[in-house]
């Protein structure tokens, strides 16, 4: 069997809680709501005493009838019956209704605090967690978690009609109280005995939803590559196969929480007959009447109903708390950015210094080691290398998305790891290769770094980047839909979107990680003049694979396997003859040739 659970281990930030602590967690969110909660309770006592009122009056009424009762005594008892169910609707509307909105708001607040707990995860989680896992903990399991709880009501309601009539059972006749008495540890105990292994199989069934999710998420995010090679059938495949998977779990699951039903079956059976067998010779012997031997029997299954009912509840009870156990795992992860104070930023100057950084991502391929730099405020440094030399990383630490494991970055010459970490960030201004545009407007993208910011300032940055050309030739201008993930601009107009965005945050540090890289050169001319504009002023560190954005800068940082091999201006460093002049006529000076050209033929169109 473990073949079909191949895959299902747990991730990387899960962790194991008692049932006590789970429930204990939970009640802290219904904490807020006890005065509703209180009313949900009465509710139950209420109900629960009425359902069980309603067998013991019609009981009383069979004796009567044996008596020859008379017609008015006839009406009034089915009348108080008739109002009996008339009061245990009402109690019941009220618990409902009331119980549906607590749970709700808890819910909402859970999901709440999932979503706040998602978006403040270092961006390291997101390279190692697959993001259709962390929305099913987000929504799958919340809701998951809300059904449990309306069970939970349920069978509090059922236990507590059970006392009562067990308690009017013991006056009548002791001993067939306690024959049914006796059989409750045995149906309690097989129901408890699968406790550890529902709570396995539940966790595995979610576990393989949640890989499902991430698959179908990957697969639909990456539609166009996969139409682009013709590899439908290929991701078909996998789904398939994964779907195959997440049958035989969920199979096994049913198989495993189904089980205990026919055991539950046999042992009420047998205690219905016993119950039967010895109330019957009771009442022949006249020990009891036939309207306390109906009680007995309608008590019987008012009482075998809450107790194989714990089966199916613990095996869902066990559902909701895996759904819970993973929803708090997801809140309780420990984040690998810490902090060691909070304290206010200030307006930046924007001097960074390295000193004896060392870095890793895994633990296990250093990418920094001892290293140290200093860019002095307002400095443009390009960073220049081989893929995999260390650039994107500097760019990631100096933004705090990545834990450093020795050394120090200081900012103004101030740790780092001292700051505000939102008050930091709202100084930095990061253009990546490939920036992500939410679903909206152009003009929504561009406020989207400072959103209490006029219509007139969005437009006065847009205008600001190659001198606003770019947004006449949207179809709508600033209003222009931009679609999921930006999809109807162009590479080039989301990068123009990027730097508009940049110009109205008016951050101290600025880096630029490859923003030229994926755009054709009459785009990259109007970037050129768009980041002039936008590295005014400000320390800029630029990222590179293009000589356009590597030779005005006031020092270039030549990286190899994560040291500095070598730096100073685009003109040094060419008649040094070192790396990076072999960088450049390997992948500059070509760039170089073709960019004047390009720039000719477009001069001359003009």
């Amino acid at each position: 069997m473990g073949w079909m659970m191949d895959g299902l281990e747990s991730d990387r930030y899960d962790r194991t809680y008692g049932d006590l602590n789970l429930v204990r967690r939970v009640l802290s969110y219904f904490k807020p709501h006890w005065k509703a909660m209180a009313v949900v309770v009465l509710a139950i006592v209420c109900d629960s005493a009425v359902s069980a009122g309603t067998p013991i009056l019609i009981s009383r009424g069979i004796d009567l009838v044996a008596k020859q009762m008379s017609s008015t005594t006839m009406a009034l008892l089915v009348g108080t019956v008739l109002v009996f169910s008339g009061l245990a609707w009402v109690f019941n509307y009220f618990r409902w209704s009331i119980s549906a909105r607590v749970v709700g708001d808890v819910v909402l607040k859970l999901r709440q605090d999932a979503f706040a707990a998602v978006t403040q995860r270092d961006l390291s989680f997101y390279d190692e967690e697959p993001s259709g896992k962390i929305v099913s903990r987000v929504t799958s399991d919340t809701q998951d978690f809300s059904e449990v709880v309306m069970l939970v009501l349920n069978l509090v309601s059922q236990l507590l009609m059970v006392a009562v009539l067990f308690a009017v059972l013991a006056t009548m006749n002791l001993r067939l109280t306690l024959l049914l008495l006796a059989l409750v540890p045995v149906v309690v105990g097989l129901a408890l005995s699968f406790r550890r292994v529902a709570r396995t199989v539940t966790q595995k069934a979610r576990r393989v939803l949640a890989k499902v999710n991430a698959l179908i998420q990957e697969s639909i995010s990456g539609i166009a590559v996969a139409k682009n090679f013709r590899q439908e059938a290929a991701v078909y495949k996998d789904f398939q196969h994964l779907n195959q998977q997440a049958y035989r779990v969920n199979l096994i699951r049913g198989w495993t929480l189904n089980t205990i039903i026919p055991l539950l079956e046999i042992t009420v059976g047998i205690g219905t007959a016993l119950i039967v067998y010895y109330g019957g010779i009771a009442s022949l012997r006249g020990l009891l009447t036939p309207g306390e031997w109906y009680l007995f029997v309608q008590a019987m299954y008012h009482f075998w109903g809450p107790l194989t009912s714990i089966a199916s509840f613990w095996s869902q009870f066990q559902d909701g708390l895996s759904a819970a156990e993973r929803v708090f795992a997801l809140i309780d992860a420990e984040p690998k950015v810490v902090q060691v104070a909070s304290e206010p930023v200030g307006r930046l100057e924007g001097r960074v210094e390295f000193r004896h950084v060392h870095f890793t991502y895994t633990g296990r391929e250093v990418v920094l080691d001892d290293f140290s730099l200093e860019i002095r405020p307002g400095e443009r440094v390009a960073i220049v290398g081989h893929t995999g030399a260390g650039k994107s990383s500097l760019a990631r630490l100096i933004a705090r998305f990545y834990e450093f494991q020795g050394g120090q970055i200081l900012i103004d010459g101030r740790d780092i790891r001292t700051f505000d970490l939102a008050e930091y960030r709202r100084q930095l201004g990061i253009v990546p290769q490939e920036p992500f545009l939410f679903s909206g407007t152009v003009m929504d993208n561009i406020r989207y770094s400072r959103p209490e910011s006029s219509d007139d300032e969005v437009c006065a940055a847009a205008r600001k980047i190659a001198g606003g050309e770019w947004v006449d030739l949207l179809p709508n201008g600033l209003q222009t839909d931009v679609g999921e993930r930006g999809g109807r601009l162009s590479m080039g107009q989301r990068q123009l979107v990027a730097l508009a965005r940049v110009v109205l945050a008016d951050p101290r540090i600025l880096i630029l990680d490859e923003a030229t890289a994926s755009v054709d050169p009459f785009t990259e001319a109007q970037i050129q003049e768009g980041l002039e504009v936008v590295m005014q002023g400000r320390t800029s560190i630029v990222i590179a694979h293009r000589l356009s954005t590597v030779e005005n800068a006031d020092r270039i940082i030549v990286l190899r396997n994560g040291r500095i091999i070598e730096e100073g201006t685009h003109r040094s460093l060419l008649a040094a003859g070192g790396h990076y002049a072999e960088l450049y006529n390997t992948y500059f000076r070509h760039q170089s040739l073709e960019y004047i050209e390009q720039a000719r033929l477009l001069a001359a169109q003009a």
